[in-house]
């Protein structure tokens, strides 16, 4: 199977500055992929590079087995690409840059006012479909962008930090959007962001840059392994009750686990020691505490996580 990105020992340097550190991975089609790290880390090199607006220093790279250097134009016909800052037409209304960019895919006029008008629906724009782009808010903006770029139906959808500007409501439909389209369309999906909470509920897999240099590649849980970070048991018992071994938190007895499997065992001996359980969880680590452990360890410490 022809991976849907691929990249080998992919490097940028502007000058002295060294952007891209050769990274080297791969995704396959449909899925869903979190680029994680902070402002400055390269992911948008990294874009800008896998779809041929710039040319690498060192390595290669391809989607869909086409070299983005040699074959643009093909690469940019089975991509779609979201930034951070919206770039539309804005004397154009919602619904005519919509259907202008699908004509421009290749669309008949019919066919792209059709699709133009379906997208608008689901992101909750129809009612300012007559309105001019540059009109539109931050957020309506940010979604017609979004739009914008599924008008060609592509293969592999680039998004950098798509919820950008969102309020909750806004941000859900985004992302139910995006997941429907690897779940239903079979789109892959190249998602940036630094919403870490977002990116778990998204992505299957992750990969966390730090000054051009990628930390670590993986689905959430090869991630906390090589992090070092454990799933706990969590117990709320009754009061004046405690659980040898365990520590009290909060009110929460805890107790990091080797093994997921020791989880039904530490219930049944707390049933059977006559403890009231009200409460027996198993806590897995979330994707904000293994992003933080390799980004702090490369800084010294806790990393401050507050832009793309």
């Amino acid at each position: 199977m022809t991976e849907a990105v691929f990249a080998n020992g992919l490097s940028k340097r502007y000058g002295e500055r060294l952007a891209l550190d050769r990274l080297s991975l791969s995704l396959s089609p449909g899925s869903v992929f979190g680029f994680l790290g902070p402002n400055g880390a390269g992911k948008t090199t990294t874009v800008k590079l896998l779809t041929g607006l710039l040319t690498p220093t060192e390595g290669a790279c391809s989607v869909f087995g086409l070299d983005p250097c040699r074959e643009p134009e093909k690469v940019h016909a089975l991509c779609g690409v979201v930034t951070e800052s919206a770039r539309l037409y804005p004397q154009l209304s919602g619904l005519e840059n919509l259907s202008f960019f699908g004509e421009l895919c290749g669309l008949p006029r019919a066919a792209a006012r059709e699709r133009a008008e379906s997208l608008l629906r689901r992101l909750g724009l129809w009612e300012a479909a007559s309105l001019a782009a540059g009109a539109y808010s931050t957020g309506m903006a940010q979604r017609l962008s979004l739009a914008r770029a599924l008008m060609g139906e592509p293969k592999l959808l680039f998004l950098d930090e798509p919820t950008s500007g969102l309020d909750p409501e806004s941000a859900q439909a985004v992302n139910e959007l995006i997941a429907a389209q690897a779940a239903r369309e079979g789109v892959t999906v190249f998602l940036c962001t630094h919403q870490l909470r977002y990116a778990q509920d998204l992505c299957s897999g992750y990969g966390i840059l730090h000054h051009g240099t990628l930390l670590a590649l993986g689905d959430l849980s090869s991630l906390a392994e090589q992090a070092g970070c454990h799933s706990h048991a969590v117990f709320r018992l009754g009061q004046g009750e405690v659980l040898p071994g365990f520590s009290l938190q909060e009110g929460f007895f805890r107790r990091p686990l080797r093994s997921e499997e020791e989880m039904p065992a530490l219930v049944r001996e707390a049933v059977q020691a006559g403890l009231h359980v009200y409460e027996a969880r198993l806590e897995r680590p979330a994707l904000e505490d293994v992003y933080f452990r390799f980004v702090g360890h490369e800084e010294g410490g806790r990393a401050d996580d507050t832009s793309a």
